[in-house]
């Protein structure tokens, strides 16, 4: 019997890249959902999760042959920075805020390196595909923490 993972629903994305023959969508339409849920305030991830639990819209790009992405960049309606670094990049200031008050908790203090490692990491990578101006830095909140 395999080794039971934790937390992970191991659901796999469809094999076919063509869309599904129940879903009744137009790539116009498809847009049209994405750009009025973007304007509602709604990030990438969010917009992708709405559009599969309440349209049965499984994946986007083999509709509209673009990601959600894409879509907003058109509408320029994207978010200034990637959504997996801007959450990163909000993680990080909560655990430093935390640090203020909690000087000694030194778990939170590891979590707090290992997020900001993660953020290098990750902005690394955007810079390379310029994603990100190539003098982008992150500033951490310093707190003096000793």
């Amino acid at each position: 019997m395999p080794k039971q993972e934790k937390g992970k629903s191991h659901a796999t994305r469809p094999v076919s890249k063509r869309p599904p023959s129940w879903c009744k969508y137009q790539p116009e339409e498809v847009e049209a959902l994405v750009i009025k849920l973007a304007r509602e305030g709604h990030p990438p991830s969010r917009i992708g999760t709405i559009l599969r639990d309440q349209y049965a819209i499984p994946l986007v790009k083999p509709l509209t042959g673009k990601t959600i992405t894409q879509i907003l960049n058109e509408a320029e309606l994207a978010p200034s920075l990637p959504e997996d670094l801007s959450n990163l990049l909000k993680k990080a200031a909560r655990l430093s805020t935390h640090l203020e008050k909690h000087r000694k908790d030194l778990h939170n203090k590891r979590a707090l390196q290992l997020v900001e490692a993660k953020i290098h990491k990750l902005a690394r990578y955007y810079k390379r595909e310029g994603v990100l101006p190539p003098n982008w830095k992150y500033e951490p909140k310093v707190a003096s923490i000793a």
